[in-house]
């Protein structure tokens, strides 16, 4: 409990206008961003931060407002942001743990900059090689309106981002979903899929781990098996169980 001395500093520098600085993590402490899909806040991804947090690390769970800008400008903004709260804290190694179109923007940022590469990422039914679901909103106008300006960027056409971008380069495990609760987007999609992207759009070229589990788009980010295995993944670099694969990636042989 922090005491009435340091309370009084802190409402000064609120009323002031001041900045409050941000927690120095304790040593050794490793740094985990995560970052929510579209439409979605950083509240989705609470169960996730707080077992991380139960496990030792230092999360940042960050917003960003992913139906307001494209997936250019929402990689900067949200990573730059999370890249600087670790920073600020002084927790690293630097890891992510992403839900769907969160994964496009850490591979959107690291392709686009000159930095040294994460840890580790963990991506939670990524749309890597883009969804038809997209393509199909994409002549709904109202839905399009609602998803702004990147759902219009994660099909599978000419606008697609997911498409555009190169195979990965750091150290990443996927965990895709192949349970649906939408039969209509089923009979949209080709193959095993969650209810919004297959299990094969969840897969790119570079990966180093890969696995499905029986859940849907909407409920993997905080399913206990789902959170283990993520948890898992950062520690170890591998997954476990019956669909677990442990791939030769690049990343392994810095």
């Amino acid at each position: 409990m922090p005491s009435r001395g340091w309370r009084q500093i802190v409402m000064a520098m609120v009323l002031w206008g001041a900045a409050i600085p941000a927690p120095t993590a304790l040593a050794g402490t490793q740094c985990v961003i995560l970052l929510h899909g579209l439409t979605k806040d950083s509240s989705s991804l609470e169960p996730l931060q707080q077992r991380l947090i139960a496990s030792g690390y230092y999360v940042a769970n960050m917003d960003y407002p992913s139906r307001e800008k494209p997936i250019q400008e929402l990689a900067s903004l949200a990573v730059e942001a999370g890249l600087n709260r670790c920073a600020r804290a002084q927790a690293q190694p630097v890891n992510f743990v992403t839900h769907s179109m969160g994964g496009l923007l850490v591979r959107y940022f690291y392709e686009h900059q000159q930095i040294p590469a994460p840890h580790r990422v963990v991506m939670l039914a990524p749309p890597n090689q883009g969804s038809r679901i997209g393509d199909w909103l994409d002549h709904i106008p109202w839905i399009k309106q609602v998803n702004g300006p990147a759902g219009r960027q994660m099909g599978t056409g000419k606008t697609s981002v997911p498409l555009q971008l190169s195979p990965v380069s750091f150290d990443l495990g996927i965990i895709a979903g192949n349970r649906s609760r939408n039969p209509i987007a089923s009979a949209i999609l080709r193959g095993a899929d969650d209810g919004r992207i297959t299990v094969e759009s969840a897969k790119v070229k570079g990966m180093c781990a890969f696995m499905t589990l029986p859940l849907s788009h909407g409920n993997i980010m905080a399913n206990d098996t789902a959170m283990e295995e993520v948890l898992r993944f950062l520690r170890y670099g591998y997954f476990t169980g019956e669909s677990a694969l442990l791939l030769d990636c690049p990343a392994r042989h810095h």
